[in-house]
Order: C-alpha cells, then structure tokens, then sequence
C-alpha cells in the first residue's frame, strides 16, 4: 500500500489551530494507518485500503468539517504524483535561480483553456505562472509580501479551491515519502 499524501486547507491559519496530535488521531479514527504529519501546515501521509482519490478526498473533508467545524479542502496526491511534482522543471533554470519563492497550488481538476487564460492573466514583473496536470507552480521574484498574488486569489480568480505548499516542503515530503 504506497502511501497517500492529503495538503489540507485552512489548517493552522485564518486562526483554525489544530494540534498535529490531534489531526492524527482523526485520520486514524477514519481508519487510515501509518499516519503521520509534516510540519503544522496540513501536510498527512497515510495509507488506505481505497483507492479512489475523489472518494478519499470527500471522505476526509466530511470528517474534519464535523470534527473541527469548518471546512478543510483536501487535496490528495500519490507518493509517486508527489515525487514527480518535486522534480517537474516548471520554469528555466536561471529564472529558479533568481526567484526568491516558489510555490506550488493543488487543485482538484486540471485548469480548462478559460481558465488557464484568467491565470495566465495574473502575470507581473513580480509573479510567473506554470500550469502542469493539477498543479499551478507560482514563481515570485521578490518577496511574497510585495506581490498581489496568492491562494484567495487564485480562488477568487478561478473560482475553484486550492492550497499552496513552498517547493522545499514538497521536495523534503517526496525525498521522505516519494
């Protein structure tokens, strides 16, 4: 059973504190086993004997919503989705280089032409866009404060549910679990 990884939303910002401890029991509750936490972001690796994602994903947001009382987006990826992810070269070298951030959106779906339009046109001297299956990599040039961009508006934008994750956090969780 390879393992799953689930990046929730809204978890540990917007004040929704949630005890690592405590999110692992609830997976395990779910009947999930090998469950752990990466960091205090969201970030649970579990295993399951269902293989249907879209099932998983519902499953677990209707549990945390009971369990906690709002709503957590949940975004699943395979350890091998995960690993390709790390690796996927979404912009030329020396732009990766000069950038100060790069993060990582996780939709459900992949982004339609319509969509990828509104994306695309988001674009500033301070932030790039990369579209690639479910995931929108997001390139900042300068710091994150200075730029306009983030998860609500890539949501507000595209009206769809979304959580990002930095490149380094997906790296370390694909070198540990991928």
């Amino acid at each position: 059973m390879p393992p799953y990884i689930a990046f929730l939303r809204a978890i540990n910002v917007g004040g929704h504190t949630v005890k690592m401890d405590h999110l692992r029991k609830l997976f395990e509750g779910m009947g999930f086993s090998n469950v752990e936490t990466f960091i205090a972001s969201g970030n649970v690796i579990f295993s399951a004997e269902e293989g249907d994602i879209r099932s998983l994903e519902a499953e677990i947001e209707k549990e945390l919503l009971e369990a906690l009382g709002f709503e957590v987006a949940t975004f699943i990826r395979t350890d091998a989705e995960l690993a390709a992810i790390a690796g996927y070269p979404p912009f030329p070298q020396p732009d990766l280089e000069e950038a100060t951030a790069l993060n990582v959106a996780f939709l459900a779906d992949p982004l339609d032409d319509a969509a990828n339009e509104k994306l695309l046109a988001l674009k500033t001297e301070i932030d790039d866009f990369h579209i690639h299956g479910r995931e929108v990599y997001w390139l900042c040039r300068k710091k994150q404060s200075e730029s306009t961009f983030s998860n609500a508006v890539l949501e507000k934008t595209l009206g769809i549910r979304s959580t990002l994750r930095g490149i380094n956090t997906i790296k370390k969780l694909a070198a540990k679990y991928g």
